[in-house]
């Protein structure tokens, strides 16, 4: 007879503190085998790569030695999830799955479906948890943030004492093995360095941000370069699970709460920045969980079928390479590629010269930056990708300028320099626009514009007005202010923000916590 157990699945929640199915799990009474699935064919997506393996793989690593303290070790399987679970069913008597409701892409949505579907065919429970402040199957978004909000305020979820572990018949079981970081599954080797996994890590960052780095917060999270200094750096954490958004945001809230006097001065203005940005996180992931069509989709559709037949793969080739002859944009894509996070102001930028400047499709650009980025959350990768693409009907059409932002957030061109190295020696009253220089001063610098260092690869001042005209021919289409309506009625933000007093006044909070969403 098989013994009857219930199987607790790991997916981006790879911890066990704050782990309301583990807790759930556990105090069911019956034997919990924990499990992580590494699935082949998502892992042949375009949006995945072995950076992002690298990071769950130490997590994973970190995780197991939690599941054996707790008393059952953790199995690690490869295959199909279904089959996975067919094949544990066989062996054990399972009744029940415990797992947190991933908001995922459309691959893990329709893999979930698929484990639902087998489950209620099997007679098998499956318990799923919501997962940070999203909410499935929410009605209407009128009382969203009172819900998100009211559950980063509920107690964190304490982690049990023990798990009953398999029987002593099942002790030989095999738990399988987690398969190397270099395995040829995953894809090529990362192009540069990844950020380390675990929560341990995860743990020291958000003490060392609460303490010291966090009190130039504000101050320095646009800037490339200070902003992987004073930045939280737990986005690939929270993407990942080793730490929750309510733990996260609930330590940052005790903090807030213990200081005084000068520090409470100093500390204030960043730490309640970090918040927002915490609920702002929740609120683009609740987009994608209300529409997961966004994957593949502009939100508003009159958008559809603007950008996908003008592709130019030249220029898709110089953006990914970070060779088009802006330097704060190569010096960002070069950046992001060898370390797998940049700044958010940074990443906007690059989606936003990538879609009007060069007129590629968001589509195509967001697989190569979810590749690159350690911490790909979809729910924030596609939303963001579809505003910094002008394509969502509700938000405001926002371009960078590729030169106004660096002489802005590089003004000594250090950053620049460091990453693009072609132009160490150019003078730096000429960093950012380097073709503005003399024959004889690019002889002089050692960078000859369009041998060492390529020349713009298009005219931003011309490219400019031409992507404007375009937007501007669809947005006066029949029907489209109407459709507009619909996308803010099921996708917008609920949350106030002021007129302009003025000409020239500051942009409503709401709008520069948008901008900001992944400074930290």
């Amino acid at each position: 007879m098989r013994e009857q157990i219930v199987i607790l699945w790991f997916k981006r929640d790879l911890r066990v503190v704050d782990h309301a199915p583990l807790a759930a799990a556990a105090a069911c009474g019956l034997p919990v085998l924990p499990l992580y699935i590494v699935e082949p064919d998502y892992w042949r997506q375009p949006f995945a790569s072995s950076r992002h393996w690298h990071f769950i793989h130490d997590s994973l690593a970190d995780l197991h030695g939690m599941c054996a303290r707790l008393g059952q070790p953790m199995a690690v399987h490869t295959g199909d999830a279904v089959a996975v679970f067919k094949k544990l069913h066989s062996a054990f008597d399972v009744t029940a799955i415990y797992a947190h409701e991933e908001i995922g892409n459309d691959w893990t949505y329709k893999r979930d479906t698929q484990v639902l579907a087998w489950c209620a065919e099997t007679g098998i429970a499956l318990h799923e948890f919501p997962t940070n402040g999203v909410v499935r199957r929410l009605k209407t978004r009128d009382n969203w943030a009172g819900i998100r909000n009211r559950r980063m305020a509920q107690p964190c979820v304490a982690t049990p004492a023990a798990l009953t572990p398999l029987g002593a018949r099942n002790t030989g079981f095999e738990l399988g093995a987690l398969p190397d970081k270099a395995d040829a599954l995953f894809g090529a080797p990362p192009p540069g360095a990844v950020q380390r996994g675990g929560r341990a890590e995860g743990e020291k960052l958000l003490q060392s941000f609460l303490t010291t780095r966090g009190r130039h917060y504000t101050a320095h999270m646009s800037a490339p370069g200070l902003s992987e200094i004073y930045g939280s750096r737990l986005s690939a954490h929270l993407t990942w699970g080793t730490l929750s958004a309510r733990e996260v945001d609930q330590a940052t809230a005790k903090c807030q709460a213990q200081l005084s006097g000068e520090a409470a001065r100093a500390w204030k203005r960043p730490l309640a920045a970090f918040r927002s940005r915490l609920a702002w996180r929740c609120h683009f992931m609740q987009k994608l969980e209300d529409q997961p069509s966004i994957e593949h989709k502009a939100m508003h559709a009159f958008f559809d079928g603007m950008r996908e037949d003008s592709f130019d793969p030249e220029l898709f080739a110089a953006w990914q390479a970070g060779r088009t002859g802006y330097p704060l944009v190569d010096a960002c894509m070069r950046n992001l590629t060898a370390n797998g996070w940049i700044t958010f102001r940074m990443r906007a930028m690059l989606v936003s010269f990538a879609s009007y400047d060069l007129w590629l499709d968001w589509r195509q650009t967001g697989y190569v930056l979810a590749r690159l980025f350690t911490d790909y959350e979809p729910g924030i990768h596609y939303s963001q990708l579809q505003m910094q693409s002008g394509v969502t009907g509700i938000n405001a059409i926002r371009i960078y300028n590729p030169v106004k932002q660096s002489y802005d957030h590089d003004p000594d061109g250090a950053f620049i320099k460091k990453w693009v190295p072609e132009l160490t020696d150019v003078p730096s009253a000429f960093v950012h626009e380097p073709w503005k220089m003399s024959r004889a001063m690019q002889q002089e610098s050692g960078c000859i514009i369009g041998q060492d260092y390529p020349e713009p690869v298009v005219d931003h001042r011309a490219a400019v007005p031409a992507a404007r005209e375009k937007m501007a021919r669809i947005r006066k289409m029949q029907g489209f202010s109407d459709a507009s309506k619909m996308v803010h009625a099921k996708l917008g933000s609920r949350k106030r923000t002021r007129r302009k007093a003025r000409s020239g006044a500051r942009a409503p909070a709401a709008q520069l916590d948008m901008l900001n969403l992944l400074d930290g």
